[in-house]
C-alpha cells in the first residue's frame, strides 16, 4: 500500500527553502570584504543551513511513501531521488550529494566552514535550489507520474 504525500509538509519545505534563498540572495551583490563584516556569516549560515535541511526534509518525506526505500543519510537521500527518477540522477549525484555534504559540514563541521567558501556559495551555487523545486513542483503536479499519490 502507498501512503500518500502529505502536500502540506512539502509546501511548508518549499517555502521555506525559497525564503532561505530570498535571504541569500540580498548577500550576492556584497563585496567579499562587507559580507565578512558584522553578523552577515552568521545569518547566511544560518539560512543556507536551514535551506538545505528543508531540501533533505522533502526528499525523505517522498522517500518514505515508496514501499521498501530505507535511507540513512542525507546522501542516500540524493541518490535514492535519483535512483527513482524523482530528480534526474545526474543533478542528484553531481549537486545533490554535494549539497548533502556541506549540508553535514554546516551541522558537524560548522568550525572549519570559512567565510569565503559560504561567499562562494553565495555568488555561485544558490540556483541550484530553484532547479531541485522545479522538480519537486513537477512530483505535486503529476504524483501518479512517480507512482505516488498526494493526501
Amino acid at each position: 500500500m502507498i501512503i500518500p504525500l502529505n502536500k502540506e509538509v512539502i509546501l511548508s519545505r518549499i517555502r521555506e527553502i525559497e525564503k532561505g534563498k530570498e535571504k541569500l540572495l540580498r548577500f550576492k551583490d556584497y563585496p567579499l570584504e562587507e559580507f565578512k563584516s558584522g553578523e552577515n556569516f552568521a545569518i547566511a549560515e544560518h539560512y543556507l543551513r536551514r535551506a538545505l535541511e528543508a531540501v533533505f526534509d522533502i526528499g525523505n518525506h517522498i522517500l518514505s511513501r515508496i514501499p521498501g526505500i530505507r535511507v540513512s543519510t542525507y546522501k542516500d537521500i540524493a541518490l535514492k531521488l535519483g535512483e527513482y527518477g524523482i530528480i534526474p540522477g545526474k543533478f542528484a549525484k553531481e549537486v545533490l550529494v554535494k549539497m548533502a555534504g556541506y549540508r553535514n559540514r554546516l551541522v558537524h563541521f560548522y568550525a572549519e566552514v570559512s567565510i569565503e567558501e559560504l561567499y562562494y556559495i553565495i555568488q555561485n551555487n544558490l540556483n541550484d535550489f530553484d532547479e531541485y523545486l522545479k522538480y519537486i513542483k513537477d512530483l505535486l503536479e503529476n504524483p501518479e507520474k512517480f507512482g505516488l499519490t498526494l493526501e
